[in-house]
């Protein structure tokens, strides 16, 4: 039901402007980005539906749990979403597609002060992989096409790190439908690796801080012993909190002073939404992903 939703919501692009600002005040579209279960993504999103009509003055919220990251950016592009939190490499895309669809206004804290992450490999701790030079040869998954940790800066900085390119040097690469999907393939044993993104705060046997990793612990899905971590990426700077830029002023500001205060207001919801542990949200724009973006449009060109 809800992909059929999400579908029609992105098909609905010739939408008129002066449709788009009626729905101001009725309701509020939030797309959610592929890769992990559709029922964990809604339970997740599910205190913003409880809680953003009264702050922002709208009749309802509702979901849109995107099958992948290019669901999100052209909901986005179509203007049917109204707010959405992307990878860099993501919102790199819309950018490069339109730089006047969407306004990235925040994004997040990590425990230690940065506001980067990154791309780390892993493998099963039972494959007798532990370095990139034992995965010569070996079949290596990205976790989707529109990720920055997960194909994006790997793909860019494994070439420097392997002293060739990426189709020499493995035996065989391919995506895993999204991070959780990913890493699941490589514990089942269906890539030898996989690229997916964690804090780099904190302990690999925990998952770090947060992450994709963190997140699989934190549901019981994953057992940090039964992987090693292979290659860490340098750092990239966190994905941001986008939301239509056609919005109604008023609202667009409600919504953001709403964002700023949820780590304190209600930290289960913060730390549901974002998937572990962070300090809380900063304000950024455009210019704090330009690396990002020079980098897609170099290596991907859209």
């Amino acid at each position: 039901m809800f992909k059929k939703t999400l579908l029609g919501a992105v098909a609905l692009t010739i939408m008129t402007a002066g449709m788009v600002q009626a729905e101001d005040l009725k309701v509020f579209r939030i797309g959610i980005l592929g890769g992990e279960n559709e029922a964990d993504r809604l339970r997740n999103f599910q205190c913003l539906v409880d809680q953003l009509p009264a702050a922002i003055g709208v009749e309802k919220v509702s979901l849109f749990p995107a099958a992948d990251y290019d669901g999100v950016v052209q909901g986005l592009l179509g203007g049917t979403l109204d707010y959405a939190e992307l990878g860099a490499s993501g919102y790199a895309k819309v950018y490069l597609s339109d730089p006047k669809a969407v306004e990235p206004i925040l994004t997040t804290i990590q425990t230690d002060g940065s506001t980067g992450y990154y791309a780390v490999m892993v493998a099963r701790k039972d494959s007798g992989i532990k370095s990139l030079a034992d995965m010569k040869g070996k079949k290596l998954g990205f976790a989707d096409p529109d990720s920055t940790s997960g194909y994006l800066v790997p793909s860019v900085s494994l070439p420097g790190d392997v002293g060739t390119t990426i189709e020499e040097y493995f035996g065989e690469t391919g995506f895993g439908g999204g991070h959780e999907n990913l890493v699941l393939e490589v514990v089942k044993g269906n890539f030898d690796a996989g690229t997916t993104w964690s804090s780099g705060v904190g302990k690999f046997d925990d998952g770090y801080t947060s992450g994709n990793l963190r997140k699989m612990v934190d549901k019981g899905i994953l057992d940090m012993g039964e992987l090693v971590q292979v290659w860490q990426s340098p750092q990239i700077p966190n994905g941001p909190i986008v939301v239509r830029s056609s919005m109604d002023p008023d609202m667009k500001a409600k919504f953001k002073e709403f964002m700023m205060a949820l780590p304190q207001k209600d930290p289960a919801c913060f730390s549901a939404i974002q998937g572990g542990d962070y300090k809380g949200f900063t304000e950024v724009d455009e210019n704090f992903y330009k690396t990002i973006i020079a980098a897609r449009k170099a290596k991907i060109g859209s």
